[in-house]
């Protein structure tokens, strides 16, 4: 992890063109290449940021950051006020709470209830930024990588995006495609998934155990 907090402008040139006047920010860059400049409010979510794969390049009071897309993120420093790298080591990920561990084995043992034709290959499949909960193979042979949440939000999302870069450049897998399988999934997620490219479903935790629903049937 490196962590920059300086005075700076940014600009991206990409779909969009985006101008960060010159201010007080953090700039982090992470282990696996994410550049990500934040302000000090608006909670976790940074003003720009540019995920990896991408290619950072130093100049003289410059960051110049472009991905295989063609997008730019320019980063001019002004006053640097602190500047430090360090060694985080391996995170452990997530530790999923007793529903979530116990729906993502209830998937992985019947993953036709997510999609017709899918199958399991493996469960917490590795990769260099942890485990894919769950990694089939659909009825065309495609490689889905898929990501269980007893709650669907668009941090879920993320998560899988992260994995779906890895797993892709793995020539032995790709092309891999991304299902993201929860509870429920909040709207917004919902949004960002299909923006991706990524495919949604929710799924019935009870129905899954075998327990009957509360509600009166007429047969």
């Amino acid at each position: 992890m490196r962590i920059v907090v300086a005075e700076c402008t940014v600009d991206y040139d990409g779909r969009l063109s985006a101008h960060l006047p010159m201010a007080m920010r953090l700039v982090m860059v992470k282990a696996d290449g994410c550049v990500a400049v934040h302000a000090d409010g608006g909670a976790y979510k940074p003003l720009n940021w540019m995920n990896a794969p991408n290619h950072l390049v130093e100049e003289e009071g410059r960051w110049i950051v472009t991905n295989p897309k063609g997008e730019t993120l320019t980063i001019t420093f002004g006053e640097v006020h602190f500047e430090t790298a360090l060694e985080m080591g391996e995170d452990p990920g997530l530790q999923k709470d007793g529903v979530e561990q116990e729906l993502q084995r209830l998937l992985a043992e019947t993953p036709e209830v997510m999609e017709d034709g899918l199958s399991l290959i493996r469960r917490e499949y590795p990769t260099p930024v942890g485990p894919v909960d769950l990694l089939c193979r659909d009825g065309r042979g495609q490689t889905v990588a898929i990501e269980v949440k007893r709650r669907g939000e668009i941090e879920g999302v993320e998560q899988l995006t992260r994995y779906l870069e890895f797993l892709n450049r793995d020539e032995r897998l790709a092309p891999v495609r991304g299902l993201f399988v929860a509870q429920a999934i909040k709207p917004q997620a919902r949004t960002l998934a299909e923006d991706r490219g990524i495919g949604w479903v929710e799924v019935d935790y009870d129905e899954l155990r075998g327990v009957d629903s509360p509600l009166l049937r007429l047969f």
